[in-house]
């Protein structure tokens, strides 16, 4: 029988430097897409796929990312006062019922694999997915909900899978394909950062997953891979063969908001989706492309 899927993990103990002097006295996963920060929309993302229990993975100075999802007394009352109905309900999504988030420290940054251990007395032996706030991903339908259609299927293992440009494979995690119908992937390894001629192919993993509780069985051993550091896909490639194991390509476009140029264009991207800002956001975008002609 397959376990229903109710907990999720959302490493977020990085230092953001690729986004300094903002990361200063902010985390990364605060700032802001539109008018939502990058956890707001992986929390969102994860509850419309039937996520009940959330751990965030955190580090010192980071607990503005609790603070965030607690209930602001103070504001709400003052925003009820003034009859600022809407500014209420647009608070509603950043709070989360009590007992439901769990925060943990990370406290050595010995890479992701690392990071989804210290989550092992939250996960026991439950079925749990992982999130990465900085892959932000716009589709009708949510990632995560795609995937757990996957696992409620087959059970296992499911990875979202998007192909990269072969150039650029050392910077991902890369499947090695059993077979493929152009959705769904049977997996047969996961290789961690690639250099391109020897990568098994150019289909990335990013950063949605949903694991079994045995990969704790692996990264207890705090076996070291690609940069030093304790790889989640080191552990994941010894379930292969264990249990089922799949890769999805899901229906969406993902936005790398680790990194300055993908932040920005998910700021255009998101804006354009809300019917409140599409016609002003066209008409900047029709400003500077003018502009830029000149």
């Amino acid at each position: 029988m397959i376990k229903p899927l109710r907990k999720a993990v959302l490493p977020v103990a990085g230092f953001g430097t690729r986004f300094l002097p903002a990361t200063k006295s902010m985390p990364k996963e605060m700032l802001p897409v539109v008018d939502r920060p990058l956890i707001q929309y992986a929390i969102d993302e994860a509850r419309a796929a039937g996520i009940e229990q959330f751990c965030l993975i955190t580090a010192r100075g980071k607990d503005s990312l609790i603070d965030y999802f607690d209930i602001a007394y103070e504001l709400e009352d003052t925003l009820r006062q003034k009859g600022k109905k809407d500014a209420l309900e647009a608070l509603q999504p950043s709070s989360i019922q009590a007992g439901s988030l769990t925060a943990l420290r990370q406290q050595d940054p010995l890479g992701l694999g690392h990071a989804v251990w210290c989550a092992r007395t939250f996960v026991g032996d439950d079925p749990f997915a992982v999130l990465l706030p900085d892959d932000l991903i716009l589709s009708e339908r949510g990632c995560l909900s795609q995937m757990v259609e996957v696992y409620n299927q087959y059970g296992g293992n499911v990875v979202a899978v998007s192909e990269v440009p072969k150039e650029k494979t050392s910077s991902y995690g890369i499947i090695d394909v059993a077979s493929d119908d152009g959705h769904l992937v049977k997996v047969s390894g996961v290789v961690e950062k690639p250099e391109p001629e020897d990568a098994p192919s150019n289909l990335s993993v990013i950063g949605r997953y949903i694991l079994a509780p045995e990969i704790m069985t692996h990264l207890s051993k705090m076996e070291r891979g690609a940069g030093n550091e304790v790889q989640l896909t080191d552990s994941m490639t010894k379930l292969i063969g264990q249990m089922p194991f799949h890769g999805l390509r899901y229906e969406g476009t993902r936005y790398d908001c680790g990194s300055k140029a993908g932040f920005l264009e998910a700021q255009i991207a998101f804006a354009l989706q809300r019917p409140d800002l599409q016609s002003s956001m066209r008409q900047i975008l029709r400003k500077y492309a003018h502009e830029g002609e000149k």
